[in-house]
């Protein structure tokens, strides 16, 4: 792999190896873009087959926390960490400790935080070694199960998306399809469901498709037949590039908005969506309550002001779509524009990110 002319691709800042050979640490910390802050972006932890195809996947991951961070509005760039290894056999403190102290030798250009792979018990040993990390135990300061709140966001952004697709943000009588019912699916349904609209799920799991039939009187079907559900809006809250050629000749719904990352399998497909007049909710944008609710955390976490924040997803949503307009563009692109627009302000004022006694680390 030619490293730098991957990054030269995408404006890629910084790719840092870090070896720990007492505790088996192999980690990589990419931070893509600091021109609003430091990078956040989480650790994830996984047996990648070969050293490439973890680089690979740390500079997707970081460059997609610069798009969602900054369409979130956050006065924060983009960055990511993978660490070689799998999470159910090679773990240990010494690992997590040694990779805390890498964090703190960046001196907050990086704050890393939860991600597949790790659990708050890892952040909490992290945290050991520095003050860069959110997501940590509520006992130090965190704000907890963020899937509450990144649900939240997925339903507000989800009546945005329905002011767009139907001309009425109410979601009374309408009828979602949701694909997947697991924690963050969970309480969406249960604000879909307070608000009047009608249920279809579908999940891998049994015990949460009942779950949801029992408390909100949702109608189950199978797993392949979610797509071709009679139905105004498909959520899909479980797998990535469920977006495809296969399944979108089955919709028949309005909208699709969810909190699912990843949604489409390629962008061609976006452009699909909007050919059909089916209105997409860039997953980025919608689900990043999220990583809103742990931002806050850098302030010292307040539950009112994060959930104010997570209601502006409304507004980010709403500019998404007056975007496509102006420039007659699929969703999908508004949403990188919209985000790209932000970054291209600040940076005409800030170079790259240096600490300094007006940002938001030397306030904490």
């Amino acid at each position: 792999m030619e490293i730098f002319k991957k990054m030269e691709e995408h404006d890629y800042e910084q790719l840092i190896f870090c070896q720990d050979k007492n505790s088996g640490l192999k980690a990589i910390i990419c931070i893509h873009d600091t021109t609003l802050g430091p990078a956040l972006g989480g650790t994830r932890m996984w047996n990648y087959a070969t050293e490439e195809e973890a680089i690979e996947d740390a500079i997707r991951l970081g460059r997609g926390m610069t798009y969602k961070n900054a369409a979130a509005g956050l006065n924060l760039g983009g960055g990511k960490t993978v660490i070689i290894g799998d999470p159910l056999k090679d773990k240990n403190e010494e690992m997590f400790r040694a990779f805390g102290r890498f964090i703190q030798g960046l001196n907050g250009r990086y704050i890393t935080a939860e991600d597949v792979g790790t659990t708050v018990a890892d952040m909490d040993l992290i945290r050991e070694e520095t003050d860069f990390v959110t997501g940590v135990s509520p006992a130090f300061g965190s704000s907890g199960n963020p899937s509450p709140v990144t649900a939240y966001g997925v339903y507000t952004g989800m009546k945005a998306a329905a002011l767009e697709a139907f001309g009425d943000d109410s979601l009374e009588g309408k009828t979602v399809a949701v694909q997947g019912v697991g924690n963050v699916a969970y309480t969406l349904c249960k604000h879909l469901h307070e608000e009047g609209a009608k249920l279809i799920v579908t999940d891998i799991n049994q015990e949460s498709v009942q779950r949801a039939v029992n408390d909100f009187g949702a109608t189950a079907v199978e797993p392949n037949e979610i797509y071709s559900q009679d139905a105004d809006i498909f959520a899909p809250c479980a797998m990535g590039a469920i977006i495809n050629d296969e399944t979108i000749p089955q919709l028949k719904v309005k909208l699709v908005a969810g909190a699912a990352n990843n949604q489409l399998k390629e962008a061609r497909h976006g452009d699909e969506l909007e050919a059909r007049g089916i209105v997409y909710t860039p997953d980025f944008v919608i689900n990043s309550g999220g990583v809103i609710n742990v931002a806050d955390e850098l302030y010292g976490y307040n539950q009112e002001r994060a959930m104010k924040r997570v209601e502006t997803i409304y507004d980010s949503i709403t500019k998404i779509f007056e975007i496509s307009k102006r420039d007659n563009v699929p969703s999908y692109i508004a949403a990188d524009r919209m985000a790209e627009e932000r970054i291209a302000r600040v940076r005409n004022s800030r170079s790259q990110f240096l600490r300094n006694e007006h940002n938001i680390l030397s306030r904490r």
